[in-house]
């Protein structure tokens, strides 16, 4: 089952506070806590992703990760057992006085790992990838597929994954007997960490797989098609589920997460779902008016009028010659550049003269308010 959102976990908004968020967490807490529901495997595990989105949410920096990248920015911060003590940081500020309450939440031996677990050994989701790519601004706009390559875990073909080598088994860890944690006591408290001997895993393995070295996994490259959608913008990525590292003792992959940089067009600029584009004019056909022929960035040929009199910069708009999205699309706008000539011939400038003087041009212009200018 793929992970919730962690807001949608807490039931908060994206813009809540850190004081709604611990006590969204608090409630949910003491509903789920396997003390509460002994045996109820639904409620241990809603207590579970609760508590890892609380770890997420309640912590600023890891917050802001998550807030930006997702699940990918916050992978490997939340919900190891080596992180267990910090998961109830504040525990006074949610839950009031703390004597007795590590006793109470470490006491039921729940384990937190990540992903999808069932505890000690239990299966768990692989870890997310990431993959940086840079596609061209027509690909961008009109979408593509591209092959990528990248290095991955995949199950060990020899041990299936298990770690142990053919027909060896897994004995339970005489360290913690099983649980992946050992208790250490500080005064009061009872405070559970991860286990030094079998890692959290709550088992050891006495004949390593020898393809894999005990891992379960080993690296793979592969190549896969990516397709990109039209419309895709700069930064935004694309989530390949199931293609990421194989999952722990038959828990389901990760998924890949392919981040997604544009490279700059030559000639076009794009702002949502509109293109724009800058188009050179000369003196005549901005002031008789012209027909002239537009490249899209598509690669048609569009004949576009030129009205008599346009101004330097100003836009003509051709429908639904922009980016697409779904059964919409974007606007091409072509901004006009009136291109003065460097030099003359001796025909060209006596004509301009003539036609300074016809229009009685002179060498003292009015001044021109700001709104005439635009115009």
């Amino acid at each position: 089952m793929a992970k919730r959102d962690y807001y949608e976990v807490l039931g908060v908004q994206k813009n809540a506070s850190k004081d709604d968020i611990k006590k969204a967490y608090r409630k949910l807490a003491i509903q789920y806590h396997p003390d509460k529901n002994p045996g109820n495997k639904e409620a241990e595990e809603k207590f579970k992703e609760a508590t890892e989105a609380y770890e997420i949410l309640g912590d600023d920096q890891k917050k802001a990760a998550y807030d930006q990248f997702g699940f990918a920015g916050v992978e490997g911060m939340s919900g190891g057992a080596q992180d267990f003590s910090s998961t109830f940081r504040g525990f006074e500020d949610i839950f009031g006085d703390v004597s007795g309450i590590f006793d109470t939440f470490f006491g039921s031996g729940t384990r937190f790992r990540g992903g999808s677990s069932g505890g000690p050994g239990g299966a768990r989701q692989g870890a997310n990838l990431r993959y940086d790519i840079e596609i061209p601004f027509k690909d961008a706009v009109f979408g593509t597929k591209v092959e990528i390559q990248y290095s991955r875990n995949e199950t060990c073909p020899v041990c299936k994954g298990s770690g142990a080598a053919n027909g060896a088994g897994k004995k339970v860890c005489p360290t913690c007997a099983g649980s992946g944690q050992v208790r250490h006591s500080q005064g009061f408290f009872s405070v559970a960490s991860t286990c030094p001997t079998c890692g959290g895993e709550g088992y050891i393995i006495e004949q390593p797989c020898k393809e894999c070295g005990g891992s379960g996994t080993q690296k793979k490259r592969q190549k896969i098609m990516v397709t990109i959608p039209a419309g895709v913008e700069n930064d935004k990525r694309v989530v390949i589920p199931r293609q990421g590292d194989a999952g722990a003792n038959g828990g389901p992959p990760g998924d890949l997460y392919v981040f997604i940089r544009v490279k700059a067009h030559e000639y076009f600029e794009r702002q949502d779902l509109d293109l724009y584009c800058a188009v050179p004019i000369s003196v005549t056909q901005a002031s008789l008016g012209a027909d002239i022929h537009v490249s899209t960035l598509e690669g048609k040929t569009i004949k576009v009028k030129v009205p008599p009199g346009i101004q330097n910069g100003k836009m003509l708009r051709i429908r639904d010659e922009g980016v697409p999205s779904g059964s919409r699309r974007g606007n091409l706008y072509i901004k006009l550049m009136i291109q003065i000539p460097a030099k003359l011939s001796k025909r060209g400038r006596e004509l301009m003269e003539e036609l300074a003087r016809v229009e009685g041009e002179n060498d003292s212009p009015r001044p021109l308010s700001l709104s005439e200018l635009s115009e």
